[in-house]
């Protein structure tokens, strides 16, 4: 993490920025750091770094191979579902293959999004492209649920004009396409917790294995009842579990999008950490918002009537922000308390 720099505030006092792109402290400068205190931790802390530059790796990020394998083996189910699915006259064969297809493309968006997420800040881009993750959930969440309309209409339509489905077939194909799916979720199982995007891409591979599940249950219904019905009526059963689990990641992604404090961030602690520090009164403007699917930015004022503590003290805070609290970009301003030092976000509009 790079030692805090300063500018110029309101009040002559410097302003301290601190920074962690790839992971957070990922990279450390060196430097005494200042002591930090947490009222809401046993103890404080002192940090202290070494001379020179100490990496920390994070966990493994990159899916490359799994996004890979992932989607040449639902390309593989489409086409087989697809073929089947004709054959054996089973809207629900083809209602997963639809289904399957619109995985690969969110699967291609994911995969894109993963890669773009690891390229540096750019002069335009100075945050880097790490919010294509968060459109890219987001297409995703919107892609399933356009499937989900697909799969309704296709059953709604089998439901009128029932034909006749081939059970055993459509109990093989389903079940291949099961396990292919399952092992696709599988792939996503660690990541999906973390990250978003990845959540997106799992949910999809999920969501594929229940749709092959209930079809092989509804071909093996078939083959012991005959009802053709129960092929599109498991279709709409399934369809609806897919929009349950979906709704959150919509729901999520929508708030990522719109600049939300991220879900599982406790922005009232992280206030109380930031009034507790040696020499501040007061905290305000306090903004938090996500950079990506796993990175967050935060920006305060903390108001110091002493003055600007050194860059030794701001550091500390600025390393605990990012250690305790999971920010990669932190940009803090100390203000004298001489003014109001309002927020334009918090000035009420002029009536007209």
């Amino acid at each position: 993490m790079p030692a805090a720099s300063a500018g110029e505030g309101r009040d002559g006092e410097r302003v301290g920025h601190g920074d962690a792109h790839e992971h957070p402290c990922e990279h450390a400068h060196a430097h005494e750091a200042g002591h930090v205190h947490d009222h809401d931790e046993h103890a404080a802390h002192a940090h202290g770094h070494s001379h020179g530059h100490h990496h920390h790796h994070a966990p493994v990020v990159g899916h490359g191979r799994a996004f890979a394998l992932a989607v040449v083996l639902n390309l593989v189910i489409v086409v087989t579902q697809t073929i089947y699915g004709v054959i054996a006259h089973s809207t629900a064969l083809l209602a997963d293959a639809g289904h399957n297809l619109s995985d690969v493309l969110g699967l291609l968006l994911a995969w894109g999004a993963a890669w773009l997420a690891t390229r540096r800040p750019s002069g335009r881009y100075t945050f880097g492209f790490g919010n294509s993750s968060i459109l890219a959930s987001l297409a995703n969440a919107a892609l399933l649920l356009i499937a989900c309309g697909a799969i309704i209409a296709q059953a709604i339509g089998r439901l009128v004009s029932p034909a006749p489905v081939a059970g055993l077939d459509v109990f093989i194909v389903a079940t291949i396409g099961m396990v292919v799916n399952g092992f696709s979720a599988w792939l996503f199982m660690r990541g999906q917790k973390d990250d978003l995007n990845i959540r997106g891409a799992f949910l999809h591979m999920a969501s594929d294995a229940g749709v092959s599940a209930a079809v092989a249950i509804s071909g093996l219904v078939i083959l012991a009842t005959g009802w053709s019905w129960v092929d599109p009526m498991m279709s709409i059963v399934v369809v609806l579990v897919i929009v349950y689990g979906t709704w959150g990641l919509l729901r999520e992604s929508m708030r990522l999008a719109l600049a939300a404090v991220p879900q599982g961030v406790d922005m009232e602690r992280i206030r109380v950490f930031l009034a507790a520090q040696d020499g501040v009164t007061d905290v305000h403007d306090l903004h938090i918002w996500p950079l990506s699917t796993t990175g967050n930015a935060l920006s305060a004022h903390l108001v110091m009537p002493a003055g600007h503590p050194g860059d030794d003290v701001l550091d500390g805070i600025v390393h605990a922000l990012c250690t305790r609290y999971s920010m990669k970009h932190v940009t803090l301003q100390v203000d004298l308390g001489t003014t109001a030092h309002r927020c334009a976000l918090d000035v009420p509009p002029h009536p007209h």
